[in-house]
């Protein structure tokens, strides 16, 4: 169940990510690249991190639930997406990153996490703290809420500089499941 809540979900969220993307690049052709810097608060980080974040948390959450070390260039992604305020990069390198990601999640077998539902998982965050679960409640409290949080950030972000962009943008895999004779009405 595991592989096939997590890999699904990751894929789709970040094809919507990317798709976003491509609308801001379309609509501002002139502010994409700046769009990168842009944030919700000035305590938050901006929308290139948003990205760095969400491919980071989808390649992660594999790690983990194979009871894999995080791989160092896998941290390093994450290191990118704390320094983008500084080095924010470009539209195509935000892209990239998440192809990568969803290159990388195109190779998860189908039942490749599944056994990981009953390992311990620590989550150390900076200060100290330490959250101890098994694999089944990472994925579902934290894995899939912190994956979400960074790709809605984005949408926000995007939405609150002027980027046209809706629900049907943001769930744009929905329309597999249309009836069709919803279409027609």
């Amino acid at each position: 169940m595991t592989t096939t809540l997590l890999v699904p979900t990751y894929q789709h969220m970040l094809q919507t990510l990317s798709g976003l993307l491509d609308k801001a690049q379309q609509q501002m052709p002139d502010r994409a690249e700046t769009l990168l810097a842009a944030r919700l608060a000035p305590d938050m980080f901006p929308l290139a991190a948003q990205v760095c974040f969400a491919a980071f948390q989808a390649q992660e959450a594999v790690f983990r639930l194979r009871g894999e070390r995080v791989p160092e260039w896998l941290d390093a992604i994450a290191a990118e997406g704390r320094n983008a305020g500084n080095a924010r990069g470009t539209i195509a390198d935000a892209k990239k990153r998440i192809d990568t990601a969803l290159s990388f999640l195109a190779n998860v077998s189908d039942d490749g996490l599944d056994s990981g539902a009953t390992l311990p998982i620590a989550i150390e965050l900076p200060g100290g703290m330490t959250f101890d679960m098994t694999g089944e409640q990472y994925a579902r409290d934290w894995a899939l809420p912190q994956f979400y949080f960074h790709v809605i950030t984005a949408y926000a972000i995007l939405r609150n500089q002027g980027i046209e962009i809706g629900k049907a943008d943001y769930v744009p895999h929905m329309f597999g499941y249309l009836r069709s004779k919803a279409v027609a009405a």
